[in-house]
């Protein structure tokens, strides 16, 4: 099982990275958060992984810290959540305002992030609180700025958010309009945050 990768960067976007680890490349999928914080490629990397084995497949998970990968798996430990919406909702919210969501028994919240129904929120709310409250603020949230530009930004937004499972016209129009009202092009981080922060409300 794989618990830590270290080695070079050679591809990334906003869903998965590969990383070369001594000639064996790793394709690892990981949320937005640590995206965020990935280095240019043919940079050095360290990724905490998680190893998910199934009967047909092995696939790897990856965060920045070890507390997001810690977050993670408590979600996983819930009925209903598999490791691909566990990503996404670490996507659409930080990890310690998930803590604090779920201690706070925050369904608004909740439920605010694709893919989480109210069973599914108040699920994790009567399994995960304790536990919640146990990792407190530990998990930050994570987010330098990168700086691609232009309209590639905006389509590159569009579709992340789109694949986390938001509506395409609203998210097109709270992308735009972030865009329009910036004083200058955001970077894809920056828009990305704005637009779930909106998304979220």
């Amino acid at each position: 099982m794989f618990a830590r990768l270290s080695g070079i960067l050679i591809e990334k976007s906003v869903t998965q990275c590969v990383v070369d680890v001594h000639g064996a490349g790793y394709r690892i999928c990981v949320p937005l958060s640590t995206f965020y914080e990935l280095p240019e490629m043919g940079q050095p990397v360290v990724i905490h992984v998680h190893t998910h084995v199934r009967e047909d497949a092995i696939h790897l998970f990856g965060f920045h810290t070890p507390e997001e990968k810690e977050v993670f798996q408590m979600m996983i430990s819930v009925s209903g959540i598999g490791p691909k919406l566990a990503v996404n909702i670490l996507s659409g919210i930080n990890a310690g305002e998930l803590l604090r969501a779920i201690t706070g028994e925050d369904l608004k919240r909740l439920t605010g992030i694709p893919g989480i129904g109210k069973k599914t929120a108040e699920r994790m709310i009567l399994e995960l609180k304790e536990k919640a409250a146990k990792l407190g603020t530990a998990t930050a949230a994570a987010g330098d700025m990168a700086s691609p530009s232009g309209e590639q930004v905006k389509d590159d937004a569009l579709s992340a958010l789109v694949n986390l499972g938001y509506k395409g016209a609203a998210v097109k129009e709270v992308v735009e309009r972030i865009v329009r009202e910036a004083p200058s092009v955001p970077s894809l981080d920056q828009l990305l945050k704005q637009a779930l922060r909106v998304l979220g409300t």
